[in-house]
């Protein structure tokens, strides 16, 4: 089962989608906007519901196979708090636009250029909150290891003897809710990198890193 509670905190999200979309349908309160308009608000709330329920029950990735002398020295997760904040504000931003859009009678250019930047907000904020449960980071003496499950396990690994850097990252959004990602990657055409997103200390994550090269 996902860590958290996705399929709690989904149906929580969706329902005022739900609810807002079947009183549009049912009342149609507004004599400019079709009642039709309330399916697709209805769809989208069912959406949510029903992928964060999928989400909810399907396992965490087990953890990796250690080889001969091989231990984890660190198990990091992805924090929720700019997932989270996210969805909020986008979710906020949306239940104004509703209101401009419905019960007042201003141009509709201005609540429909809002209702797109809140839906992108929400939406995106909803999804790395989603993948952020099924997602897992392990540090061993001698690899970083990345697993992500959601319809099929990924895991990707990269030995300490193949890195030639590691950087630190953090967005405006990620140094105001107090997170940051670290970017490991191995030199050569054939380069591959890691990046261990969203998680608390961020520079001792990187430091941790260093040390074990």
């Amino acid at each position: 089962m996902a860590r958290g509670l996705p399929a709690v905190w989904s149906v929580i999200f969706s329902a005022p989608f739900v609810l807002g979309g079947a009183h549009i349908y049912i009342e149609d309160p507004s004599p400019t906007v079709p009642a039709q308009v309330g399916l697709p608000i209805i769809g989208f709330g069912l959406f949510i519901v029903i992928l964060g329920l999928y989400i909810h029950f399907v396992a965490s990735p087990d953890e990796p196979t250690m080889g001969e002398n091989e231990h984890v020295i660190d198990t990091r997760m992805p924090a929720q708090r700019a997932a989270v904040a996210k969805t909020v504000i986008g979710f906020a931003v949306l239940l104004v636009a509703g209101y401009y859009l419905f019960f007042t009678l201003q141009p509709y250019v201005y609540p429909t250029a809002m209702f797109i930047g809140g839906l992108y907000l929400f939406s995106t904020g909803l999804f790395t909150y989603w993948t952020n449960t099924l997602t897992t980071y392990y540090v061993t003496n001698e690899r970083l290891i990345k697993e992500y499950r959601f319809i099929s396990l990924v895991r990707r690994e990269l030995p300490f003897k193949k890195v030639r850097g590691v950087e630190q990252r953090k967005s405006i959004w990620e140094a105001f809710v107090g997170l940051g990602n670290v970017r490991v990657a191995s030199g050569g055409g054939g380069s591959l990198e890691i990046v261990v997103s969203n998680i608390y200390g961020s520079s001792s994550f990187a430091d941790e890193i260093r040390q074990a090269l």
